[in-house]
């Protein structure tokens, strides 16, 4: 599967984007030099690199240069849809994208679309579609939702879905093979790159991803880059005296101050959002000078007050962020020097991809202090530690027959421009997530959209809908 493009060209825009990279102090990577040149031979692919590598660039670059010698082709048309997990990282996206195209004097007009986007944005996007739209799985299923969808993505070359190991393994991951089938059957030709960091079953990831592009279109680019992430356990003074169990790890927040105290900006993770704001009010309370250059965020705050936290970590104005999962996923810091991370990370592939938020460049390593909550969690920072010498990481096993989200789906589908049944079942096949479904299932599924299934018999109001609609089989 994997595959060794040699070739070399030596384009306008490769040479301007070394140009680029040298100013800056970088260089093109092998890994990054392969992935452009199997872009450009149409070929689809999933990107393993670690965290802070240059895993973006490595595919909006040669996907410029395609943009750039089609340009009357994608002229007025959704030409990439970038696909992330989280809102945080939309942002990032945008902004790293927006640089390249300014460096490298290039036109192109990339916008967002989550949960945060206005309504009357969404309206303009529909009307007037971007170049490039970076979105969440959520939102881009609403937008099926509208008539003439089809019309919409109807000119789209390429999908990247970037933190792919991260959405493999829920159904925010079938939503995706969902969106990816649908927006196939416009473009057959459309080319799929995913991004990935730490994920143990690469080979089920790509299969899972690639599900309906042929073997010989298909290629894994793993970057040789070894990654070193150094780990240091914060201690309390006696050990045979800490709880075995439950607690926030607050008895020892007097030996994070210091930590906090040193040069650089510091993310601290939690695991919840009242821990996240348990910690952020105690640090406050211990160190009342943190006051103006410290910072909550998680999901549930607003959405100005998330990208005003966002900027001012970016720009060096904040010295401590106390964070969920909301900022541990491909946002480039560049200030932040130091993470904490309090209590069980709940897997290895996650602590290591929270360690990466520090030394996020090539080269760089990577510093993470752990805070254990109560003493078995020492047990398991030892355990992470041991994985991680052994270069061992979980897998994520994907989910197959998610009756649920094809429910949402068709209705969504059925709400716009509606669908054929047959020809629905075919694309449906074509994806791994419902590849072992049969006619008796999909039919099954079908009666519920149109019977209601035995809960909304029971409404006369949906009895006398349900006689208007009818299905062939």
């Amino acid at each position: 599967m994997t595959t060794r493009n040699k070739k070399n060209k030596n384009t306008e825009i490769r040479k301007n984007t070394e140009a680029w990279f040298s100013s800056n102090g970088w260089k093109l990577l092998p890994f990054q030099e392969e992935v452009w040149d199997s872009f450009l031979t149409g070929q689809s692919g999933l990107i393993n690199a670690p965290t802070g590598s240059g895993k973006t660039y490595s595919v909006f670059l040669p996907f410029l240069e395609h943009w750039v010698k089609h340009h009357d082709t994608f002229k007025n048309k959704l030409s990439l849809i970038w696909i992330t997990p989280i809102r945080a990282l939309t942002q990032e996206i945008l902004l790293s994208c927006t640089r390249a195209c300014q460096q490298l004097n290039i036109s192109l007009k990339i916008e967002m679309r989550t949960g945060d986007t206005t309504y009357s944005a969404k309206l303009k996007q529909f009307k007037n579609p971007p170049d490039v739209l970076i979105t969440t799985p959520e939102s881009l299923h609403v937008l099926f939702s509208q008539k003439e969808y089809s019309s919409f993505f109807s000119g789209v070359d390429t999908i990247v879905v970037d933190e792919w190991h991260e959405l493999l393994g829920s159904k925010r991951g079938v939503q995706t093979e969902l969106a990816i089938a649908t927006i196939k059957e416009f473009n057959p030709l459309l080319k799929i790159w995913g991004i990935s960091a730490t994920i143990g079953n690469l080979k089920e990831a790509i299969d899972v991803l690639l599900f309906s592009i042929p073997e010989n279109k298909r290629t894994l680019i793993q970057a040789d880059i070894t990654k070193t992430v150094k780990i240091q356990t914060i201690l309390p003074d006696e050990i045979e005296s800490y709880p075995w169990a439950g607690h926030l790890g607050l008895k020892l927040a007097s030996k994070v101050l210091p930590i906090l105290q040193k040069e650089g900006s510091c993310l601290v993770f939690t695991n919840t959002r009242a821990q996240c704001e348990i910690w952020y009010q105690h640090l406050l309370n211990l160190e009342p000078e943190l006051a103006g250059i410290i910072a909550m965020h998680h999901g549930s705050i607003s959405k100005e007050l998330r990208n005003w936290v966002e900027d001012a970590l970016y720009e060096g104005k904040l010295k401590v962020v106390i964070c969920t999962s909301s900022l541990d996923l491909g946002v480039d810091f560049q200030p932040v020097d130091h993470i904490i991370q309090i209590g069980s990370p709940k897997g290895i592939a996650r602590f290591i991809q929270r360690a990466g938020r520090s030394g996020h460049s090539p080269g760089k390593e990577s510093s993470i202090y752990f805070l254990p909550t109560h003493g078995l969690e020492l047990i398991e920072i030892s355990a992470i530690r041991e994985a991680m010498k052994q270069k061992f990481i979980e897998s994520r096993p994907p989910m197959v027959n998610s009756w649920d989200v094809l429910i949402q789906f068709l209705t969504t589908l059925a709400v716009s421009e509606g669908f054929e049944e047959n020809t629905i079942f075919i694309m449906l096949k074509k994806t791994h997530a419902f590849h072992l479904m049969d006619e008796i299932d999909f039919y099954d599924i079908l009666n519920i959209l149109v019977n209601g299934g035995q809960t909304l018999q029971a409404y006369d109001e949906f009895k006398n809908w349900k006689e208007t609609v009818t299905f062939t089989k």
